[in-house]
């Protein structure tokens, strides 16, 4: 009897133990599905996950000190779907080391209005998808967020376009991605990429540029010239620090003091009705690009430095087109074109200076292709031309007017663009059906290049 007693009094013992004892914490998928409508917090330390963390409600968030490390790298770290009201400030996301490059964004934002990703950190996404992707969504703000080294090596696959028809080896990727969204503010940003950088030594331990299998069998498409005859395409430097496109949808855009280091295309927009104000550019193929049916936007008051191939471009793209009314079985297109623009206040400086000129106008003597703006005819022959562009008060600086030092020598070097300003076909040659109408120029500094100021008189 009496080891009876003593037996029931250690399982009681042992039962209050087991009660009294701290329940494992909750991870933080459980608290968010636990707390519909409240922020979260992300207490400091690391915090590996391998499924995504997603919101699908209104209100809530994250917010914290924290690190989440995703370790899967086919899953986005952050998903935001079908959400409304809802704030991500101070967390950093990262992604764990992996030899393949990741095949997700890192914050996925779907179908969701009012979204607020404000101070968050953005590190080592590594995908071709975009760090930050907004798509279909209305009145989001990414603001005062770092992210850093968003690129990977990937093939570029076209072999499913009309246009093109091949694959080939690049660095691609996207800081921040918006699609068909409306209303959306993109500010106080740095966008950074500092391992993937496009030189001679990345190029050739990567085959970047080279024709390999895609998807589908190959094919020579309209817009794949040389591209066959070579087996290499030198534009494999893809993806864009800040990529707002959906040119048909996306509108109302504001773009303003982001800084951007070492991009492919700095700002890349394909959209209307979007501001584009205030931004730094430093070290990319191009600074600012506006194509594919781009209207009423304003670029000004940006500076764009050791910019290799374009500083500011504007031309119709592929995706531009009349009015179309309904046919066979199609509902009427509206127009989507490229016009109604202002260029001022810009500065582009130390042209030619950054990492890939010698991939770019330093491949042959007369710095082919190299041009500070650039205002050309459309892609196609079907494309409505770009028109009415109100150009004034920018300065195209050549740095070569400052003596520069080269072993201790002060030496003056020569420009390293054709023009200042170019205006005309892919290529040049002859102006086309699609050559740009109703420019207007007033009160720029633009310092000529080899071959003058620009390719045609400007007129005011």
């Amino acid at each position: 009897m009496r080891y009876c007693v003593i037996l029931m009094g250690v399982v009681f013992a042992a039962a209050m133990a087991a009660a009294q004892a701290p329940a494992a914490p909750a991870s933080l998928q459980e608290q968010i599905d636990a707390n519909p409508g409240r922020v979260i917090e992300v207490p400091p330390g690391e915090h590996r996950i391998d499924k995504r963390l997603r919101f699908a409600a209104k209100g809530g968030g994250l917010y914290g000190f924290g690190t989440i490390v995703q370790c899967n790298p086919a899953e986005p770290i952050l998903e935001i779907e079908h959400a409304s009201d809802l704030r991500v400030r101070e967390v950093t996301l990262s992604r764990a080391a992996s030899e393949a490059p990741a095949k997700a964004p890192g914050i996925l934002c779907v179908d969701s209005r009012n979204v607020t990703i404000e101070g968050v950190r953005v590190l080592d996404a590594q995908a071709r998808e975009a760090a930050v992707e907004i798509r279909q969504c209305a009145g989001c703000v990414v603001r005062n967020s770092e992210i850093r080294d968003y690129q990977c090596i990937a093939v570029d696959d076209r072999t499913e376009s009309e246009l093109y028809g091949y694959a080939f080896f690049c660095i691609d990727g996207t800081g921040i991605c918006v699609k068909d969204s409306t209303g959306t503010i993109l500010a106080g940003n740095r966008i950074v990429e500092t391992s993937l950088l496009p030189t001679k030594e990345m190029k050739e331990q990567h085959q970047l540029g080279k024709l390999t299998d895609g998807v589908k069998p190959p094919h020579q498409g309209a817009l794949a010239s040389g591209a066959f005859q070579h087996g290499y395409v030198n534009n494999w430097h893809q993806g864009s620090a800040i990529l707002v496109t959906g040119p048909e949808v996306t509108r109302h855009t504001t773009i303003s003091g982001n800084h951007i280091e070492n991009a492919a295309q700095g700002i890349d927009l394909h959209c209307d009705n979007a501001v584009c104000t205030d931004n730094v550019v430093d070290h990319g193929m191009m600074g600012i690009k506006a194509t594919h049916g781009c209207r009423n936007l304003i670029i000004a008051n940006n500076m764009l430095t050791h910019i290799d191939l374009w500083g500011i471009l504007l031309n119709p793209g592929a995706l531009s087109h009349a009015a179309e009314p309904a046919n066979a079985g199609n509902p009427p297109r509206a127009a989507n074109v490229d016009g109604g623009t202002i260029i001022a206040n810009n500065v582009i400086s130390d042209y030619g200076c950054g990492n890939e000129y010698w991939n770019w106008g330093g491949a042959s003597p007369d710095h082919g292709g190299s041009y500070a703006i650039a205002l050309y005819e459309g892609q196609l022959p079907t494309n409505p031309p770009l028109t009415d562009v109100l150009v004034q008060g920018n300065i195209v600086y050549d740095a070569g007017r400052d003596q520069v030092l080269k072993d201790g020598v002060p030496q003056t070097e020569p420009p390293r663009y054709q023009y200042a300003v170019y205006i005309g076909p892919w290529g040049g040659g002859a102006p086309g059906p699609t050559f740009p109408k109703g420019l207007h120029f007033s009160g720029n500094l633009f310092h000529p290049g080899t071959r003058g100021v620009s390719s045609i008189p400007l007129e005011p």
